[in-house]
């Protein structure tokens, strides 16, 4: 048999890639990568170790990831985004069913029904957990989520300006800076009270306008604290024809009100603590929602699980009944690039909240909030300590100040790390007002020894050298 390099495979035999230059119009490979400037290229060749076995490759892996310590090894008290929850043994159970492990994106409704049911019941419960009307079956994050949402209420809308919170966690800040630029929506900060960290209404009521197409708010705010003006927030906003976008943690909303009760127009979120682990940070899960307009559902980006009959009534279905960008949808009809969702995330996230149910969700925010607000009162024993920053109710997440320790932020991390805990996140450099300031978290997952230990050891640090 002649043989010959199959035209679709990687292929270093000269003659094929000699071909394959010609066609390209192109003499040496190094052209390709014309467009990358010259002090970034290798000048070197690469140093790379001799070829290892398949069982050697794994014994030297399995070697390094030793080194690591998880959650499961030392009390975490990192959030900011991503926090430490416990996800039940169902929820792992369930979503690797080889129905479910392996399910992309269900575009044949005749073989895919448990997907879709499970993704229509996820919907759902998005949508009674919020308050909310309609729900769509996932976003990439939070991020990804608010970029879509200030893009949405652009188009509803008809403006082109974007209010946000001084206090946001500055990648979501990014991320939807990079969504509106192209689209030419600008944004504009709202300024907070260094007292209580709450949104400045009269900075906002200065700075809306007929421009405005949306007031973005976060509740609980990334700083940990809960927005306590909510309803004066969304009535200015309507009242200035613009929409109210709420970003939420679903965890709180177990105890306190919903979005959807306090006039939010959209809603999104993070759904990664529902039934989701941290998994060095993704994937995530984003939470979108709206109110039952028409005007918002049909400029809703992703894709929305419907529930239907046959003809005859008989049978009952699933199927997507809104696909807002997808490979059959003409480019000029969209409404956004996103054209996949995180459907593993979002069955998990189902089976969790199915899981809970409403009296588990509630029972769940209140060992949160119990639990930060006991670390809270333990550490603002400690004389140093400026626990919390701002004087307002807060829920999983609170900032501690150390600027009278005359450590910083940096230091005490190390220091605590050495211990065997891991600390806050550092945002002096993210909010250089607050000085040296660490965001901690604590959840349902953190015992009573576990916040002990870190007050031990903190008093330890700065109090005890």
């Amino acid at each position: 048999m002649k043989k010959r390099g199959w035209p679709y495979f990687p292929n270093s035999n000269p003659k094929i890639k000699q071909e394959m230059m010609i066609e390209v119009g192109i003499e040496t490979i190094d052209e390709l990568y014309g467009d990358i400037p010259k002090k970034y290229l290798l000048k070197k060749s690469l140093n790379l170790p001799e070829a290892l076995s398949e069982f050697e490759v794994k014994r030297h892996v399995e070697a390094s990831l030793a080194k690591n310590k998880t959650c499961e090894d030392m009390p975490v008290f990192l959030g900011a985004g991503c926090w430490p929850h416990y996800v039940p043994s169902a929820v792992k159970e369930i979503i690797q069913r080889t129905e479910f492990l392996t399910a992309y994106t269900p575009y044949q409704p005749e073989i895919s029904q448990g997907m879709l049911q499970a993704l229509f019941e996820y919907q759902s419960m998005i949508c009674e957990l919020t308050a909310m009307d309609v729900a769509n079956c996932s976003m990439y994050d939070w991020a990804s989520a608010l970029g879509e949402a200030a893009r949405m209420a652009s188009r509803v809308t008809k403006r082109n300006e974007i209010l946000v919170p001084r206090i946001i966690h500055p990648e979501r800040k990014a991320t939807l800076q990079t969504y509106t630029e192209p689209t030419d929506i600008s944004m504009k900060e709202i300024s907070y009270d260094p007292e209580t960290g709450q949104l400045d209404l009269n900075d906002l009521e200065s700075k809306i306008s007929d421009r405005t197409a949306a007031v973005y708010i976060e509740n609980p705010s990334y700083l940990g604290f809960i927005e306590e003006h909510v309803n004066e927030i969304g009535n200015l906003a309507h009242k200035h024809g613009a929409l109210l976008i709420a970003g939420v943690d679903p965890t709180s909303l177990g105890i306190f009100k919903p979005p959807g009760e306090y006039g939010a127009d959209i809603v999104v979120g993070e759904a990664q603590p529902l039934g989701n682990p941290m998994n060095f940070g993704g994937p995530l899960l984003g939470i979108f929602a709206c109110r039952d307009d028409l005007n918002l559902i049909r400029q809703m980006p992703g894709r929305i699980i419907g529930l239907t009959t046959t003809i005859d009534g008989s049978k009952h279905g699933f199927c997507m009944v809104l696909q807002t960008r997808e490979q059959h949808i003409r480019r000029e009809k969209a409404t956004s690039n996103i054209c996949s969702n995180e459907a593993l995330c979002a069955v998990a996230s189902a089976v969790y909240m199915a899981l809970m149910g409403p009296q588990g969700l509630r029972k769940l925010g209140e060992a949160i909030i119990y639990r930060a607000n006991y670390a809270l009162r333990l550490l603002s024993k400690i004389e140093g300590l400026k626990a919390p920053v701002f004087k307002s109710v807060h829920f999983k997440e609170f900032t501690v100040n150390f600027d009278d320790t005359g450590l910083s932020v940096k230091d005490i991390n190390e220091k605590l790390l050495g211990m065997g805990v891991h600390g806050g996140k550092d945002i002096s450099k993210e909010f250089k007002e607050l000085g040296e300031t660490a965001l901690y978290c604590v959840t349902e997952v953190h015992s009573k020894e576990d916040i002990e230990l870190l007050a031990k050891l903190l008093y330890k640090i700065v109090r005890g050298r």
